[in-house]
């Protein structure tokens, strides 16, 4: 079908101001977070509700027009970008942004797709209840890519990923057909769990208009430190020792080492250096609680516990809001200063708690042979696992050099991460940079069943083509 007759089609379809055509307009949802892809569409549509989305796919379906939905477009892996023909639209949910519901006796929401994060943390805040969801891009990010993707964030440790968060979904399948389950259950066992098929199918499975989550008792304390440790295997050792003296009140655990705190520290205005005590590592801690417990005292007893046991070196225990505020800014600005710092080649992996050390000891030494050009910035979220694996570009390094580096040491690093039985993709998904990877490390019997699905529920292939899955 011809750009004219598709724009022509859409306007018939959905009216005029649903459909944004000027070229400068649609230029930013044609190029990823990263910069690493960059598409090409006629048209982004923007439908004002459920109905209008089943029109749409259905229409899309009958005329086989590649439908791309995208979100708040920040996505690391390209999942939400169309290719360079000029044949996919993309597929805004940006106006069903209503918070449709709040249940606080049932700790539930109901909030459309379009609805950003940071809308449904506030909405729940006013309910005095709880969203734990938590990511660097929450004021951007939508709640239908949160759930596309499967999102992850600081606070998995304690509240599980966003799968976890979920008690129902509304979404469209490629025909049009409209499934509404929002009912607000805990417990309903009638017969295949569809949502989760959904969650993480990044927009190739249907598009997700609204969604019933999960609210919790809202945060009346907290306590927060920022811990030198000497080596990642004492960080894991305090770790398990927070977990038990805290009754598992521990909701955050990041890993940072010093590089990426002097990254931080080097780019980022007003940041400054949360300890006198310099470390090759430091652990950012948090423990929170929906009574008025007291946590100061309880994480200070568990700190002197450990530097007295070899696994810390040194303490700040957060005295203000503010000062938690800067602990947990150096942790979110390390990617912002490893952009500032030249190139980087990115890792999102996941192994066994317990294997982290052994990991990051093996991952260095490979980097250190494949990408001399570059320094290891190894940080992310101990609590569960999931580190991004990342290098830095040396500031003498030339450019081109490091970057051509990328492929033998991302199949190292996979590997190495495939032998510890962990993941190639801990919470960024698979989108297009990592189709290949997928069909590299999934078991054959596990990528039939894939595309089983993706042939059932897509058979002419429309939803968010070339994502997740490889033709086969």
């Amino acid at each position: 079908m011809d750009t004219t007759r598709l724009l022509q089609g859409l306007r018939e379809l959905l009216g005029e101001a649903a459909l944004i055509t000027a070229p400068e307009d649609i230029a930013p949802a044609l190029i990823d977070h990263r910069h690493l892809y960059q598409g090409a569409a006629p048209a982004i549509v923007q439908p004002a509700d459920t109905a209008a989305v089943s029109r749409l796919l259905a229409w899309c379906n009958a005329q086989r027009v590649g439908v791309v939905p995208q979100g708040g477009n920040t996505s690391y892996c390209g999942g939400a970008t169309p290719d360079a023909s000029g044949r996919q639209i993309v597929l805004s949910l940006k106006r069903m942004n209503r918070i449709r519901g709040v249940d606080a006796a049932n700790f539930s929401l109901v909030a459309e797709a379009g609805c950003t994060l940071a809308a449904v943390q506030a909405a729940a805040q006013q309910a005095s209840r709880l969203f734990p969801l938590s990511l660097g891009s929450e004021g951007t990010c939508q709640i239908g890519g949160n759930l596309a993707t499967n999102a992850g964030g600081t606070a998995v440790l304690r509240y599980g990923m966003m799968r976890d968060l979920v008690l129902g979904l509304e979404y469209v399948l490629a025909d049009g057909g409209v499934v509404s389950d929002l009912a607000p259950l805990r417990k309903d066992n009638t017969g295949y769990d569809l949502r989760h098929l959904m969650i993480g199918s990044e927009g190739t499975l249907g598009v997700i208009t609204a969604a019933c989550l999960k609210l919790f008792p809202r945060t009346r304390s907290a306590a927060t430190a920022w811990v030198s440790v000497p080596h990642p295997a004492a960080a894991i050792q305090l770790l398990g020792r927070l977990r038990e003296a805290s009754g598992d009140r521990l909701s955050g655990c990041e890993l940072v080492p010093q590089v990426a705190l002097d990254l931080v520290l080097r780019h980022i205005p007003q940041t400054r250096d949360p300890v006198a005590t310099r470390a090759p590592w430091y652990l950012l801690a948090e423990l929170t609680s929906s009574g008025e417990d007291e946590l100061d005292a309880m994480l200070e007893n568990a700190l002197a516990s450990a530097i007295d046991a070899g696994q810390a070196l040194d303490a700040t225990v957060a005295r203000s809001e503010a000062q938690r505020d800067q602990f947990w800014a150096i942790r979110e600005n390390v990617p912002a200063a490893q952009r500032r710092a030249g190139g980087s080649l990115k890792h999102d992996v996941s192994v066994p708690v317990s294997m982290l050390p052994d990991f990051i000891e093996r991952g260095a030494a490979l980097a250190a042979q494949l990408a001399p050009e570059g320094f290891l910035v190894a940080y992310g979220h101990a609590g569960d696992g999931n580190l991004h694996f990342n290098l830095s570009q040396r500031p003498e390094a030339d450019t081109a050099a490091f970057l051509a580096r990328e492929a033998p040491l991302k199949r190292a690093i996979h590997d190495l991460v495939a032998q510890l039985h962990g993941s190639f993709s801990a919470e960024h998904g698979i989108g297009q940079l990592k189709v290949r990877e997928l069909a590299r490390y999934a078991p054959p019997a596990e990528l039939a069943a894939m595309r089983s699905i993706k042939r059932a529920l897509d058979p002419n292939g429309i939803l968010n083509p070339g994502k997740v899955l490889d033709p086969g």
